[in-house]
């Protein structure tokens, strides 16, 4: 609240300038029943913070703007609003994107700027508070990802040299990116594909080169919702008919393993000897099996028996290489 009125302050003081009237601290002071000294930090405050062109006619006894095309900024930010803004730019390290990055930066040094109360905190001190690790993540070029997110908010169609590991093969395809989704350390964009007349997933850090496109493309109806498409086709437990599997975790990563979201559904339980029996629907094994082998022999699969058997095979093969 304090921080609204404060604002409104600003922006009295601001019209009477701006209609040219010249106004005061006296005028301020009066207006909103504050003290002289009070009125004259305000000022002061617009001036130094706010970047207002500030000037004092010793003849009008009022101030001016020396440039009469400034208007305050449109924002303001309270103590909440940047310490949300702090922890989005430090999140925002995944962006492969400099000059994204930069623009957020900016944006929180405005934020600090326009913040005169909470702890007084410089956007240099933030990377040395808050800092975020990425591990195991695909590598992508940041032109490319600058290109695809400029097509997708722009709403505009792009070809794409595409490189699929599992085929070996690069082809060129022609895209309306929808949506942009960040999965476990990699960057996809799900969008429209002329080629294969569907929506499909582009991970980004297989694409080899972006161009501008001059098609004009009609995305066709009945096409899934973006929330149906990711829900079926990212994570290990997405995808159509499902089956349950049962996992249990020795005791000496219960505790661990109980702090981990694997799916939204799923249920955990403790036993008595201290290990953790975990649930949920899967569609598919593929995924799955390499986060149930990352847990070596602290987890064994109780159910369904034909995951048991290819987690069986797939030790067995890698006993043959050791």
């Amino acid at each position: 609240m304090g921080d609204r009125l404060k604002f409104e302050r600003f922006l009295w003081f601001h019209n009477r300038l701006k209609s040219g009237s010249y106004p005061h601290a006296g005028d301020l002071a009066a207006a909103f029943e504050l003290s002289h000294r009070t009125a004259q930090r305000d000022i002061e405050f617009m001036r130094e913070r706010l970047g207002a062109p500030l000037e004092y006619d010793a003849a009008r006894r009022g101030y001016f703007y020396t440039d009469g095309a400034y208007e305050l900024p449109a924002p303001w930010f309270s103590e909440e609003n940047v310490m949300a803004l702090a922890l989005a730019v430090r999140l925002a390290s995944a962006i492969p994107d400099a000059t994204i990055k930069q623009s957020l930066c900016s944006l929180l040094e405005r934020a600090f700027n326009l913040q005169d109360s909470g702890p007084n905190i410089r956007a240099a001190d933030i990377s040395e508070k808050i800092s975020v690790k990425n591990i195991e993540y695909s590598r992508v070029d940041e032109e490319y990802f600058h290109a695809v997110v400029d097509a997708l908010l722009g709403e505009r169609p792009v070809a794409i040299a595409y490189y699929s590991p599992h085929t070996n093969k690069k082809t060129v395809r022609t895209i309306v990116p929808l949506h942009l989704i960040h999965y476990m350390g990699s960057w996809h964009i799900i969008a429209y594909c002329t080629k294969r007349r569907g929506l499909r997933d582009f991970a980004l850090s297989r694409i080899r080169a972006v161009n501008e496109s001059l098609e004009e493309i009609t995305l066709p109806p009945g096409l899934p919702s973006i929330k149906e498409y990711t829900r079926r086709h990212f994570g290990i437990m997405q995808g159509g008919e499902t089956r349950e599997v049962c996992l249990m975790f020795a005791p000496p990563v219960a505790e661990w393993m109980a702090e981990q979201v694997w799916h939204p559904l799923q249920k955990t339980v403790f036993e008595t000897d201290g290990s953790l029996l975990m649930r949920f629907p899967v569609a598919d094994f593929r995924e799955v099996k390499r986060r149930i082998l990352s847990h070596g022999a602290e987890v064994r699969v109780i159910a369904p028996e034909e995951l048991a058997r290819e987690i069986r095979e797939e030790i067995a093969r890698m006993g043959k290489i050791y």
